[in-house]
């Protein structure tokens, strides 16, 4: 009888921290949007909390763009950085006409690996950054098996989704000590929730960039606050290979819909799904096994992959 009750409370306990751990990003969540509301001077501006510059990678399209804009909406300067120069200066001029903050860019083509650093550094060197959204990522082409990713993708995926993230962090963590604030967002993908047939090196790319951060936070939190962002679908240029995911849908926004849900959250939580939709997504996913995400993510990507050459037969 009392090995028969121990095992129940046992169970109990399981079952609790189960469904906690799985409503957590929905809470956080929710609690982001609440909080204003109920008191409104509990959240300071993001310039005066963490300081007057941003730098956002990735930032001439997508998310990237999206959030620049939002953060320079906000008040904040913002470093541009991205590889396209024609681009990088397309966006500067339309955040300074519509928001009248500054800005300033600098060139890097991340799938380039080490040597690009030195560059990014100079430009920083002399920027009081507050922020860093560590937002530029590389997909597949189209969902693949291991076997037919060239190795140069493969080198290109690590360099931008891994490289990347790690380096910019650690060249402007030290700024950010020093000063006594600043924050660290990166964004990774809901591709990280459990190894993802066909798009095997993405996920686990995504998987390395959420340990990074956890790791991060408790490395350096309170003084510096590390944001951890997981998006699942969002209609941008990454998803080309499917038609359907382009032309968005309720569960899909399009990048700016996500960027300002997603910023509105940065300096009040710090681990979210960005948006609430994913955020309830995300809750429903993690209460499957993972043995029964990585089918489900199998399945998905076959069909994704058979969109993809349906719409190249037809060009």
């Amino acid at each position: 009888m009392l090995g028969f009750i121990c095992l129940a409370v046992i169970g109990a306990i399981t079952v609790a921290v189960f469904l906690i751990d799985s409503l957590w990003s929905v809470l956080e969540l929710i609690t982001s949007y609440l909080t204003p509301y109920f008191i409104p001077t509990e959240v300071l501006p993001l310039s005066k909390r963490f300081g007057p510059w941003a730098a956002v990678t990735g930032s001439t399209d997508g998310i990237g763009k999206e959030y620049a804009l939002e953060l320079a909406r906000l008040g904040m300067n913002v470093v541009l950085i991205s590889r396209s120069e024609d681009k990088l200066r397309t966006v500067s001029r339309e955040i300074e006409k519509l928001h009248g903050v500054k800005t300033k860019i600098i060139v890097a083509d991340f799938s380039k690996g080490t040597e690009i650093y030195q560059n990014i550094e100079n430009g920083l060197k002399d920027v009081p950054l507050g922020i860093l959204v560590n937002n530029v990522g590389v997909q597949y082409e189209y969902p693949m098996p291991l076997v037919e990713l060239p190795v140069s993708k493969a080198w290109e995926l690590i360099s931008v989704n891994v490289v990347a993230v790690t380096t910019l962090t650690r060249m402007v963590l030290p700024g950010m000590l020093a000063r006594g604030r600043g924050a660290v967002v990166n964004v990774s993908s809901g591709s990280e929730l459990q190894p993802l047939p066909l798009m095997a090196v993405y996920a686990a790319t995504k998987s390395y960039v959420r340990s990074l951060t956890l790791a991060l936070r408790a490395e350096v939190s309170p003084t510096v606050t590390v944001q951890h962002v997981s998006p699942l679908f969002v209609s941008t240029k990454m998803n080309t290979f499917s038609p359907t995911l382009l032309a968005g849908n309720p569960l899909v926004p399009d990048a700016r819909t996500y960027a300002r849900h997603a910023v509105r959250t940065l300096g009040r939580v710090t681990a979210t799904s960005g948006y609430w939709v994913h955020g309830v997504q995300s809750f429903f996913i993690k209460l499957a096994p993972e043995w029964v995400r990585i089918k489900v993510g199998a399945q998905m990507n076959r069909e994704f992959r058979e969109e993809h050459m349906r719409a190249i037969k037809r060009q």
